[in-house]
């Protein structure tokens, strides 16, 4: 086998040093963004020695004629409410889930230890019998850490991120007086803070937890990245509570506000007499910033953790490779410098100057990632890879060319692409299949909602037909490690990819914020330019989110049937068959409990938002305060209380299968799960964003064809906001929690396959 030319060493100072970079560039935009205050004191002296690109009129819009400083100090008093709201529930949230990871570590550990009966003594490798190896123990031992380091990485990124966005969204707002551009160059680079911390964060912890477990394990690297797997499933699970439970927050919230607000009382949206108004914009913030940055976390450590057993037990692993079994990494380091160059692009090289160049600009960031990841891609397999080496594929070693690896990254990458732009034109008001569900609400709410489920089923076509050429490819060249690095692939320009979609919340709030001050309509003009592109990049996130999702589940899975000593799954075997149909059964059961919990919520929201409108005198009129706390806590113990059952199934189904059933009906559960769950999660997300931004293009008024169906309060609109409401539960909580279904059962059935294997199958041992 050839060597590679970057040495090992250059490997080990690579990857740490591309992720320091990412965390002092994050911290750089944070600096940034702090440059805009929010006290009318520091306003006013900025204003004396501002005389940079002429802006002298620092945060005073002279055709205004506003009270300055009430304004600033409006939207301050704005931004703590809803900061101190989402920490709170973000505290509560992690008490509970904290007792969760406890337990969950104790169970991994008694699992995984109890496959050699708690022996200390050393025993045959699992892939080469003539080879000794680290004992069960070990596995045990180590597994149960790297759960608790992935689980604490991901509750500390999700945390991160829920702060820079509560940080951000008032000076997005303030700078939006100056005009469109300044408001979007706050809200991207606050975004692009927690894209990179998230990234380097993630890839530094488990560069760190591999180099210590290399310590113990010395040689046994089969062991020692069969210990890392751990890290993925410490990093989903977490992801999945803060998914389902920021996802029942925000939507329990923004379903009341809209229902009672906007077609009862006919307010508009983010009305500070709404009494749900704060709970909302809190909403935004824990559900689509720190749910989605667990979540992307998530795929990121389970992509790597895949990638990393299969190159175990593959030349790399066996020939103690070093660098080439650091590609992984070596392509996630990579990835943060090509992101650097990217935001820059949106932040410093262009200035955007009218409304029309904000989603334009964001689609740039997403093209530039991918063809400059594409070259990065190309070097880094170049020289991080032997010219041909040999991958494990199922039982025998099968020969790869470097070039190969390379077809199999890129075409991750540009699925990734692909299904962004998919998801892009399927939710976007500025293309014809929103402007359709649009035009359904002529003839009320339930043309609406059959023209928006048409558009969600129709929009799942493209992307799985990118995902499955994009499975062919990688796994014709290089078996299991080939889907494991596409998946990487697609998740490489991860930073880029989060700081379009953390701009999105950021962008609501600061449109919130904007009404609540009581600012002009020109401004909150501009902020609903600024929301309506957010939420397209959601969209995009969120397709993203899939795609990778299903691409890492199947490299997981790859991973659990070499590992369980199963050579083939027949579909034909009862046993499997079996496990196929209740698997592609479970995300419907998941999406039921999701959706449920949103509406029980919401109801209970409708009711107080309706007894404080009735009950609480000059609130119509604006004299009076509504009680926003009470709302805030309707919404938190809704969340804490109903996340608990779907995150129950999800971490239970693998287990009571594996343990009663075995693994041949597991891997029939896996692939049905995964199979059917790619579906209903992009035609959710799909259907929700479509009927979002049919309604905001009513709202716009933007063209000829839009002003015929409104304005605000018309019958029209009123269909537009229902179809909105339907969609809320879709696209923020039951859509995007299902890739975290197919995740991490597969990440969790690979942490207990030895236990499986050993013990598991009780039932059928018995008859």
């Amino acid at each position: 086998m050839a060597a590679t030319i970057l040495p090992d060493l250059g490997a080990e100072v690579l990857i740490p040093v591309c992720a320091v970079v990412g965390i002092v560039f994050s911290l750089v935009q944070w600096l940034l963004v702090s440059k805009v205050k929010l006290s009318p004191a520091d306003a006013a002296s900025a204003t004396a020695n501002n005389g940079k690109n002429g802006y002298s009129d620092y945060l005073i819009d002279e055709e205004e004629n506003i009270n300055d400083h009430s304004v600033v100090l409006k939207c301050a008093e704005i931004q703590t409410a809803i900061s101190e709201g989402a920490t709170s529930f973000l505290f509560t949230e992690y008490q509970y889930v904290g007792v969760f990871m406890a337990a969950f570590a104790v169970l991994i550990f008694l699992f995984l230890g109890s496959v050699e009966g708690f022996s200390t003594k050393s025993q045959p490798c699992t892939y080469d019998e003539t080879k000794v190896c680290k004992p069960a123990l070990a596995t045990a031992v180590f597994s149960t850490v790297a759960f608790l380091l992935g689980g604490i990485t991901s509750v500390v990124s999700g945390f991160l991120g829920m702060k820079i966005a509560t940080y951000a969204n008032a000076r997005t707002t303030l700078e939006a007086r100056k005009g469109v551009g300044k408001a979007f160059i706050v809200a991207f680079r606050s975004g692009a803070v927690m894209g990179f911390l998230l990234a380097a964060n993630g890839l530094l912890v488990l560069y760190i937890a591999i180099n210590l477990f290399k310590i113990y394990y010395g040689d046994d690297w089969g062991g020692l990245f069969e210990a890392i797997t751990g890290y993925g499933l410490g990093g989903s699970s977490m992801a999945l509570f803060g998914r389902v439970g920021g996802g029942i927050y925000t939507k329990a919230a923004d379903v009341g506000a809209d229902l009672v607000g906007k077609v009862e009382r006919n307010i508009p949206e983010d009305d500070p007499r709404n009494p749900a108004v704060i709970a909302d914009n809190v909403g935004d913030n824990v559900g689509d910033i720190a749910g989605m940055g667990s979540d992307l976390f998530g795929s990121y450590a389970e992509s790597s953790c895949a990638a990393l057993v299969v190159a175990s037990i593959s030349s790399f692993g066996i020939n103690h490779e070093l660098t080439a079994m650091l590609y992984p990494l070596i392509v996630s380091s990579v990835g943060i410098l090509v992101c650097l160059i990217t935001t820059l692009f949106a932040t410093d090289f262009f200035e955007i100057k009218a409304v029309k160049e904000i989603e334009p600009a964001l689609k740039k960031q997403l093209i530039i990632s991918t063809v400059l990841m594409t070259v990065g891609i190309a070097v880094v397999t170049w020289i991080a890879v032997p010219s041909s080496f040999t991958i494990f594929n199922f039982g025998t070693q099968k020969v790869v060319k470097n070039w190969q690896l390379f077809l199999c990254v890129a075409v991750g990458l540009w699925a990734g692409l692909i299904i962004g732009f998919v998801t892009e034109y399927y939710t976007s008001n500025a293309y014809s299949p929103v402007q359709d569900v649009a035009d359904s609400c002529r003839t009320g709410a339930a043309t609406n909602v059959i023209f928006g489920l048409a558009l969600g089923y129709k929009s799942v076509i493209i992307p799985i037909f990118a995902i499955a050429v994009s499975i062919f490819v990688s796994f014709t060249f290089a078996a299991m490690y080939g889907i494991a690095v596409a998946a990487l692939g697609m998740l490489s320009t991860i930073a880029t990819g989060l700081a379009i979609d953390a701009y999105g919340p950021i962008s609501d709030n600061a449109g919130g914020i904007a009404e609540m001050a009581g600012m002009s309509h020109r401004i909150r003009e501009r902020t609903d330019a600024l929301d309506a592109a957010g939420n397209t990049t959601a969209a995009i996130g969120k397709g993203f989110a899939i795609g990778s999702a299903a691409l890492v589940s199947l490299a997981l899975f790859g991973a659990f049937v070499s590992r369980a000593h199963i050579v083939t799954v027949d579909v034909l075997t009862p046993k499997v068959f079996i496990g196929l149909i209740v698997g592609a059964m479970l995300p419907y059961w998941f999406s039921a409990m999701t959706m449920k919990s949103v509406g029980s919520a919401a109801l209970k929201m409708v009711e107080e938002v309706r007894r404080q409108f009735n009950t609480i005198p000059g609130l119509m009129e604006g004299t009076a305060k509504p009680d926003y706390a009470t709302c805030v806590k309707i919404s938190t113990d809704a969340s804490i209380k109903e996340m608990i059952p779907p995150g129950a199934l999800v971490m239970l189904t693998p287990l009571i299968v594996g343990i009663f059933f075995g693994v041949e009906t597991l891997s029939g559960v896996l692939a049905g799960s995964l199979v059917s769950g790619v579906q209903i999660a992009i035609s959710a997300s799909n259907t929700g964003g479509a009927w979002d931004n049919a309604k905001k293009y009513i709202e716009a008024g933007a063209s000829e064809h839009a002003r015929t169906l409104g304005p605000k309060g018309s019958d029209p609109h009123k269909a537009a906001v229902i179809g909105d409401t339907i969609g809320d539960p879709l696209k923020d909580t039951s859509g995007p929690s299902l890739n975290i279904l197919i995740k991490l059962m597969a990440v969790e059935s690979l942490v207990f396959a030895p236990f499986f294997a050993t013990h598991g199958g009780l039932l059928f041992k018995i008859f």
